[in-house]
C-alpha cells in the first residue's frame, strides 16, 4: 500500500519531578537541602531512512507518546533523562503543524533528523533554590510538560525525473522498459493509482531515479481525480517527461492534451511550468501517428524539442535516456525545491523559541476569572500545590508576570475566584 499523507498526534515526555530532601548524616552538621532534579523528558524526533518509500508505518498507529524523565532523588541525585523517541520516515517527507499549516521540517537526506515535539525539562529539587535568605527551601518543581501537537506527514517522492501525461499514454510501460520497476499496466484509465519508482542506467553508466506518476486529467490542480495527491510528487522532480499519445488510441487530440497538462502544472504552481521538460511523442508505431505528429508540430511550433518514441518497439529509448541524463547534468546545480524558494525554509526548519509571557483573562458563567496562557499554565503544572512554600512562590510568579494587576484592572476584588487549568484560587488584595 502506497501511503503519502497521514495525520498523527505526538506527545513528548514530561520532565521528571524534583524532590524536597535534606542531608541527615550523623557527621554532617547543618546538612542542608539535598533534593535532586528530575530527568529530561524524551523528545519526538523524526529521522530519514532511505530504505523507506511510503508512510505506511503511520497508517494504523496515530498516537506516539515519548517517555517521561525519572524523578529526582535524595542526596542530590538527579533523575535519568528519557531516551528520545525516533520515528523513521522516507526521504522527501514534509512535517506540518495540523492546526496552523506551518511547515515544521522538510527531510530529504539519509539520517537527517528534526526534533518536532520537545521533551520537558526536569523539575528542580529544593537544593537548587537554596539562598542566604532561605538556606533550607521547603519546595521543589514538578517536571515541565512535554510538547503535544498534531502533525501532518506529507511525502513528496525524491525522484530526478517525473513522467506526466494523460492516462494510458504509456508512462508505466516506459518505466518498466528502462528500469526493473514492475508497475501495473493495463489498457484502461488509471491503471496507475500510486507512484512507482525505478532506477534507470544509461549505456554510458549515468543513472537517475524515474517516477511513473498517476495520470492527470483536466481540473487536477483543483483536486479533481487524483489531483493534489499526484501533483505534489512532481514538485521535487528536476526534469519532467511529458508523454503524449500520438496514436490517438483514446480519440483525444495530442495538442489539446499537451496544453491541458501544462495548464494544470502551472495552475498548481507557476514554477512547475518553468521546470525543464522533454516532450515525448509516444506510440509512433500506430497507424496515423506520423500525420498526427506533423499536425502537432505545426500547432506548437518547430522550436519545441520533441523525441519520437515507441515504447512497444523500443524505438529511440536510448536517445530519450541520454537526453534526460544530459538535462540532469545541466541542472544539477539548480535548486528546484519549491517550498524552500517560496518560504525561505531550509531542510530542517524547526526552532524551539522561548514562549512569550502572554496571558489572557476571561470570565466563566459563574463570574470566576479564568487566566490562560502557555507560560502561566506551564508554571501551574510545575508547581507542587501540596507545599505552602511552593504555593507562595507561584503567587510571586503571578505578580511578576503582571497577572495580579491585570485582574484588578478587570475588576477583581477580595474573595473573587480565579481559575487556572481547573485549579481555583481566592483573589486577595
Amino acid at each position: 500500500m502506497f501511503v503519502d499523507q497521514v495525520k498523527i498526534n505526538l506527545k513528548a515526555g514530561d520532565g521528571g519531578n524534583g524532590i524536597v530532601a535534606y542531608r541527615r548524616e550523623k557527621y554532617v552538621p547543618l546538612g542542608g537541602p539535598a533534593g535532586g532534579d528530575g530527568g529530561k523528558g524524551a523528545s519526538v524526533v523524526f529521522e530519514v531512512d532511505e530504505g523507506l518509500r511510503t508512510l505506511l508505518d503511520f497508517r494504523f498507529q496515530r498516537m506516539f507518546k515519548a517517555e517521561k524523565g525519572e524523578n529526582g532523588q535524595s542526596s542530590n541525585m538527579h533523575g535519568r533523562g528519557a531516551k528520545d523517541l525516533i520515528l523513521k520516515v522516507p526521504p522527501g517527507t514534509i512535517i506540518k503543524n495540523a492546526e496552523t499549516g506551518e511547515v515544521i521540517a522538510d527531510l530529504v537526506l539519509h539520517e537527517q533528523q528534526a526534533v518536532v515535539a520537545k521533551g520537558g525539562r526536569g523539575g528542580r529539587g529544593n537544593s537548587r533554590f537554596a539562598s542566604p535568605s532561605n538556606p533550607a527551601p521547603e519546595f521543589s518543581e514538578n517536571g515541565e510538560p512535554g510538547e503535544e501537537l498534531e502533525v501532518i506527514l506529507e511525502l513528496k517522492l525524491m525522484a530526478d525525473v517525473g513522467l506526466v501525461g494523460f492516462p494510458s499514454v504509456g508512462k508505466s510501460t516506459l518505466l518498466s522498459i528502462v528500469s526493473k520497476a514492475k508497475p501495473k499496466i493495463g489498457a484502461y484509465h488509471f491503471t496507475t493509482i500510486k507512484p512507482n519508482l525505478g532506477v534507470v542506467q544509461t549505456k554510458d553508466n549515468r543513472s537517475f531515479v524515474m517516477a511513473d506518476l498517476p495520470g492527470l486529467i483536466e481540473g487536477a490542480s483543483e483536486g479533481v481525480g487524483l489531483g493534489h495527491q499526484f501533483l505534489r510528487h512532481v514538485e521535487r522532480t528536476r526534469v519532467i517527461i511529458h508523454m503524449i499519445d500520438m496514436g490517438r488510441t483514446d480519440g483525444r487530440d495530442p495538442y489539446e492534451d499537451y496544453v491541458t497538462i501544462n495548464k494544470e502544472l502551472k495552475n498548481y504552481n507557476d514554477k512547475l511550468a518553468k521546470r525543464p521538460q522533454i516532450v515525448v511523442a509516444n506510440k509512433m508505431d500506430m497507424l496515423g501517428a506520423e500525420d498526427n505528429l506533423a499536425l502537432f508540430k505545426e500547432e506548437v511550433g518547430e522550436e519545441l524539442e520533441i523525441i519520437e518514441l515507441s515504447a512497444a518497439t523500443y524505438q529511440n529509448i536510448d536517445q530519450l535516456l541520454y537526453r534526460v541524463a544530459d538535462l540532469l547534468d545541466e541542472t544539477q546545480d539548480m535548486n528546484f525545491d519549491i517550498d524552500e524558494e517560496e518560504t525561505g525554509i531550509h531542510r530542517v526548519l524547526y526552532k524551539h523559541e522561548k514562549s512569550a509571557d502572554h496571558f489572557e483573562i476571561s470570565r466563566d458563567d459563574d463570574g470566576a476569572y479564568v487566566v490562560s496562557g502557555n507560560t502561566i499554565e506551564r508554571m501551574f503544572k510545575m508547581t507542587d500545590f501540596n507545599r505552602d512554600a511552593a504555593v507562595r512562590r507561584f503567587a510571586r510568579q503571578m505578580r511578576t508576570m503582571g497577572i495580579d494587576d491585570a485582574l484588578r484592572a478587570r475588576g477583581a476584588k477580595n474573595g473573587d475566584i480565579v481559575r487556572i487549568l481547573g485549579g481555583e484560587f481566592e483573589f486577595v488584595e
